[in-house]
């Protein structure tokens, strides 16, 4: 791969081909991709929906909201770091197609703030109960009417491919170098995990976006990984996206858990401290008078370490990021990976698995398996031709802006999906209730 290719300005539609050089310096085309994701409705709908603790009422706790804008932070941080680092390496990027420092933090800030995108309601579990829906609920009876990869995508329901379908989406036209960027999992649902490569962790794209996903990955010059299965490397932004997630969810849950008591403050100095020794002032931690605000100050140097980390990691394998053969995140080389883990492993036991996020998972689930049953049961019997009364008020809530007659089924299961997805936690609760008829 080459960064000329990998840095393009292209978007869906051009005729003729953007330079970078021809730009217009208090605009370019890769910060007009943050705006326009800003913007949007499904980013504005990431106020409403579980980073960890679900529908917390504190101001302490991250909405998906608040974690992407903090996620696009770090990674913008990121970009430009190394960003200064890929053009003094490669010069011509410079001063032959007028790629500047900044270039780099607009795409990955970008791919970054976007990167939760296509998450539905409830966290991880939301996506968990999708897949459940089909695997073994009401949605089992559709997997012989579809393709293995079909069914595939609907049994994994991935938030990453439905993010790339949300900002691939005509009204967005994001720029190829932000598409790519965005995809951290460049591959199809099937085979699963074939590789024990970062790439084939998940999938990153619906069968019904294949053609989409292909365009971009070779417009970008994306390697191919197999002649068997649609797959390629990653573009090497999509590292630093994953690294910023990493850094935020890592640093940031835990220091949520403090601040809501599930995690002692005496752990924060213990665990951080040991990533931030050659970094922190004694008595400036001690002179701060509350526990918020110490916290903070630990917060605050552990994302700045990390960072700088993940920059020298980066640049030490770029050649092989670029040959497509560095296999595994930025933070697995980290010299810090192992108390990484620690943190990981006290927020999974003190947060993760906290009584207050079991019990809204439990929620979770039964609400978005009676949406899925009722909306996928409306949409198929109207296609068929069977739909009752009931069906067709059903179908009158469901959004005009989403096609749920396609003559296929795997599509009209896909846009359900979809559109449950894009349901703020509220939201869906509220829907809930209005089938169940509790709202009067």
């Amino acid at each position: 791969m080459n960064w000329e290719q990998l840095l393009s300005l292209k978007r869906f539609g051009d005729t003729n081909k953007r330079l970078r050089k021809e730009q217009d310096e208090t605009r370019v085309g890769f910060e007009v991709d943050y705006d326009r994701i800003i913007f949007s409705s499904q980013f504005r709908s990431l106020q409403d929906k579980t980073q960890v603790i679900p529908l917390s009422q504190t101001d302490f706790v991250h909405t998906r909201l608040t974690h992407s804008l903090e996620v696009s932070v770090v990674g913008r941080s990121l970009g430009r770091k190394v960003g200064q680092k890929i053009l003094e390496k490669y010069p011509h990027l410079r001063e032959v197609h007028g790629y500047q420092v900044n270039d780099f933090g607009a795409i990955v800030a970008a791919a970054a703030l976007a990167h939760d995108i296509g998450n539905p309601p409830f966290g991880h579990s939301g996506e968990k109960a999708i897949g459940e829906f089909f695997k073994t609920g009401d949605g089992l009876t559709y997997k012989e009417h579809l393709t293995d990869k079909e069914y595939q995508d609907l049994c994994d329901f991935e938030g990453n491919a439905n993010g790339f379908r949300i900002i691939t989406e005509n009204k967005l036209r994001l720029s190829y170098a932000t598409l790519g960027t965005f995809m951290k999992y460049p591959k199809e649902s099937l085979p699963k995990k074939p590789t024990s490569h970062i790439a084939d962790k998940k999938y990153g794209f619906f069968q019904s976006d294949k053609e989409t996903f292909e365009n971009v990955a070779q417009d970008l010059g994306l390697l191919k990984r197999s002649e068997s299965y649609l797959s390629f490397s990653r573009h090497p932004l999509a590292f630093l996206v994953e690294a910023a997630d990493d850094i935020c969810y890592t640093i940031i849950d835990f220091e949520d858990g403090i601040n809501l008591g599930l995690i002692q403050e005496e752990f924060a100095l213990e665990y951080l401290s040991k990533i931030i020794r050659d970094k922190i002032i004694p008595e400036n931690y001690y002179a701060l008078s509350n526990k918020q605000d110490r916290i903070g100050y630990l917060r605050a140097l552990a994302i700045g370490t990390l960072i700088d980390e993940a920059v020298d990691i980066f640049m030490k394998y770029e050649e092989a990021i670029l040959d497509g053969t560095f296999d595994c995140a930025l933070l697995d080389k980290s010299k810090y990976e192992a108390q990484i883990k620690d943190i990981i492993k006290i927020s999974v036991e003190n947060i993760y698995q906290s009584e207050e996020v079991i019990d809204k998972e439990i929620s979770g689930y039964q609400i978005i398996n009676k949406l899925l049953g009722i909306y996928t049961g409306a949409v198929n019997n109207n296609f068929n031709g069977t739909a009752s009364n009931y069906d067709r008020l059903i179908l009158k809530r469901l959004p005009k802006t989403i096609n749920f007659s396609s003559d296929h089924l795997y599509d009209r299961l896909l846009a359900v999906c979809h559109y449950v997805s894009l349901l703020s936690d509220s939201k869906a609760i509220l829907n809930f209730k209005t089938i169940e008829g509790v709202t009067f």
